[in-house]
Order: structure tokens, then C-alpha cells, then sequence
């Protein structure tokens, strides 16, 4: 096991490939290997380092006396390029990966290439927002039968039309090695996520990352980091680059690896000609 030792955590993370460094956040609730879908090919050209936020999977605290936040998780992910010795990388945050990537560039701008903001937020409070739909998928995925609760992560995480036809028992097992856990279960680290997620506001700042080079995508169905967030984050840092994926959800690194991974691709050796 790869494992960095914190004064108050073990933070699990997994490096592969040779190349630029890539560091890859992971949202609510989903372990590193969750980017499997990208580190799988984007490997073949670039070192792409992917860890369990604290709490979570493989990695654990060691203390119970702190409570988690955003600034704490940025401060482990910047504890990771030192361990591995990478001056800077490319900074792909997934919804509340992408507000932690958000508050690690601001912390350190000269550590960060380039920002890849995908499903993600502005505001945390964005995130913990109770709409009625997301009350009731909410629900549904912690109450009833454990299919039931599968059922709806799955509709956290895809359009109705993917959905369609497809096997959901055998889509959610096929997505137990990537979540890092059967879809069923609700992880207790999720809550104080989301309650760190919603207490973090780093709006007022985005401006100081007009000099990173920033793409910042959105998914047309996404019932959680919704459209409107997307282009709000995008309007709050200058010269971002807006893209918005049309037929798909929250889980579109799952959905669409292959076109995702191509924007990521250009949007790396785009960042790699402007001078730091």
C-alpha cells in the first residue's frame, strides 16, 4: 500500500505512469480509484496521482479532535506533491474535489499547471443545497431495500436515457471497484464531507486564478453541481474555458471517459505552452 503519513492521517494514493504530474480530487463519498477511468489512459503520457480523501477508503485519520474541512483536504493533497517531490501539476477536482482543488491553487498557485473543474461548484453551499429532487434521491439512496438505494446513486450519477434498458444491479456492482464500496452504503465520513463542503466559500477569491489555466465543465443532466453553477464558477475565474457536456450527469467521468479524457489532453498541453 501507498501510504502518506500525516501528523493527524494516512492519506492511501496510488501513482502511475511517467510525464507531467496529474493530481486528481475525488468528490463526496468516492475513493481515488473512482479516476480510474482517466488514470488508465492518461498514464500512458502523464504521472497521474489519485488518493482517498481522509476518512475515506484506504486512508483514515488519526484524531478525532479536528474537524474536517476543505482547507484540511487541500492542505493533504499539497502534502502529496511534496511527498512525491512535483513542483506543480495539473489539478482535476470532481464536485467537491473541484472546491478543493479550487482552494489548493489558491493556497499555492505556483504548485498548479493548470485547473480541470468538472460537476463542480463556486460555493460548497451549491452542493448541500435540499431541492426537492435532490431531497428525494437523497432519501432514496439511504432508506428501502439495498437495490433500491443502488438504484438511486445511480440516478445521482446518470441521465434518464443512459439509464434506460441498462441492468442496474449489474451497472452498480460494475461500479463498486471504482466508488471504492457497494452503492448501498453511505461511508460515515460522508456527512462531515458534506458538511465541510457546505460551510466553504471561496467565491470572492476565484479571481486570483485568472493566471492558471482553467477548464470548467458541467453535464446537462447533473441534478447536483446543475449547469448554472458551472457557468457562475466559470464567469468567477477570468479566461476559463466553459464546456458543457450535453447528454450526460454528475457521473459523466464514467459516463464519457473517452471525451473527457480528450478535453483533459488538450487542455494539459494547452496549459504546458504558456510560460509559469
Amino acid at each position: 500500500m501507498h501510504l502518506l503519513t500525516l501528523a493527524d492521517a494516512e492519506i492511501y494514493y496510488e501513482l502511475s505512469g511517467l510525464g507531467a504530474p496529474i493530481l486528481f480530487i475525488q468528490g463526496v463519498g468516492v475513493a481515488g480509484s473512482g479516476w480510474r477511468p482517466q488514470t488508465d489512459d492518461l498514464s500512458a503520457d502523464f504521472a497521474c496521482l489519485a488518493f482517498d480523501n481522509r476518512g475515506l477508503g484506504r486512508s483514515r485519520t488519526t484524531t478525532t479532535t479536528a474537524m474536517l474541512s476543505i482547507a484540511q483536504m487541500a492542505d493533504d493533497a499539497l502534502a502529496l506533491l511534496d511527498a512525491k517531490n512535483f513542483a506543480a501539476a495539473h489539478v482535476v477536482g470532481h464536485s467537491m474535489g473541484g472546491v478543493i482543488a479550487q482552494q489548493l491553487a489558491l493556497n499555492a498557485p505556483n504548485r498548479v499547471k493548470s485547473l480541470s473543474l468538472l460537476c463542480t461548484f463556486s460555493q460548497g453551499a451549491e452542493a448541500t443545497r435540499l431541492t426537492p429532487s435532490i431531497l428525494w434521491l437523497g432519501m432514496r439512496s439511504r432508506i428501502g431495500t439495498r437495490a433500491m438505494r443502488r438504484r438511486a446513486f445511480l440516478e445521482m450519477l446518470f441521465p434518464p436515457a443512459y439509464l434506460a434498458g441498462r441492468d442496474s444491479a449489474a451497472l452498480a456492482a460494475s461500479l463498486e471497484p471504482l466508488i471504492g464500496r457497494d452503492l448501498a452504503e453511505q461511508p460515515p465520513i460522508v456527512m462531515q464531507q458534506l458538511k465541510a463542503l457546505g460551510a466553504h466559500d471561496c467565491s470572492a477569491r476565484l479571481h486570483e486564478l485568472a493566471s492558471i489555466p482553467t477548464l470548467v465543465l458541467a453535464a446537462t443532466h447533473d441534478p447536483i453541481a446543475r449547469v448554472e453553477y458551472g457557468r457562475r464558477l466559470a464567469q468567477l475565474v477570468p479566461g476559463s474555458r466553459y464546456v458543457e457536456m450535453p447528454d450526460a450527469s454528475h457521473g459523466v467521468t464514467i459516463q464519457e471517459p473517452p471525451a473527457i479524457n480528450r478535453l483533459l489532453r488538450e487542455h494539459f498541453r494547452s496549459a504546458e505552452t504558456i510560460p509559469h
